[in-house]
């Protein structure tokens, strides 16, 4: 595809942001596949060019992470695991199932998630820790669900992970988010390996973009180790409001 100068300048600025949100809370996707799409891109042009400029940032943010200490390895690689069995059986779902049903869950489950990120202290104040055969357990019964919607929906799942393995599992927010980061990343770049095969992707535009996606990535990471929960919890409140206005916008169209 032949791009213009406008399209690079509708695409990149907001790839930054994206890559600046996702580093924090998840959900960058909300803003930079939309990006694409308002640049002209059709439809599946935009999907693979996303996802390349997307792990480019990921990638960075997944370093950042392990160089801090913030990515717990084991549970990790568990986590990467339960996320890529729940992906596929996901994504057979999605064959099968009519995707409104589950938007219009998605109307009653965003809001309530909402009121929880906004009032919950578990972000901020950190539950003790659980020994880590039980978090490993608990944090794969985690990912096993959200990578099964990540395979049939997919917005947003980096935030529920975070919001998940810090309430339910009782991880530490730092060690959440880099959780979170591992498995994006590796779904991410499965991803991109299909998309590259498939001749979709605008290299160029990509590599451009992913550029800003990793500036607004490590600028993410930095705001991250410095505020912690005090930086994520309304960065995450404002994904969970455009997540809404998404879906209910999809719904009314």
């Amino acid at each position: 595809m032949e791009i213009t100068l406008a399209q690079y300048l509708i695409v990149c600025p907001l790839v930054f942001l994206s890559g600046l949100v996702d580093s924090m809370a998840g959900g960058g996707g909300l803003i930079s596949l939309p990006a694409y799409l308002i640049a002209g891109l059709p439809t599946h042009y935009a999907m693979a060019t996303n996802k390349l400029s997307s792990s480019m940032g990921t990638t960075l943010a997944t370093v950042q992470y392990a160089r801090k200490g913030y990515i717990p390895w084991k549970p990790a690689v568990c986590c990467v695991v339960c996320a890529f069995v729940g992906s596929s059986i996901g994504a057979r779902l999605a064959l099968m199932v009519e995707d409104r049903y589950f938007k219009m869950l998605m109307l009653v489950i965003l809001p309530l998630t909402a009121l929880y990120v906004s009032r919950s202290r578990s972000l901020i104040r950190e539950r003790e820790e659980y020994p880590l055969g039980k978090t490993i357990f608990i944090a794969m019964a985690v990912a096993l669900p959200i990578g099964m919607y990540d395979g049939f929906y997919g917005p947003g799942t980096g935030t529920f992970l975070i919001l998940l393995l810090t309430g339910a599992a009782h991880m530490k927010i730092t060690q959440a988010n880099g959780v979170a980061k591992a498995i994006n990343l590796t779904t991410n770049i499965t991803t991109v390996s299909v998309y590259l095969m498939s001749g979709k992707t605008v290299i160029t535009l990509g590599l451009v973009s992913g550029a800003f996606a990793i500036l607004g990535n490590y600028l993410g990471c930095s705001l991250f180790i410095k505020g912690g929960a005090r930086n994520v919890k309304p960065v995450m409140v404002a994904v969970l409001a455009v997540f809404f206005v998404k879906v209910l916008w999809e719904l009314m169209a």
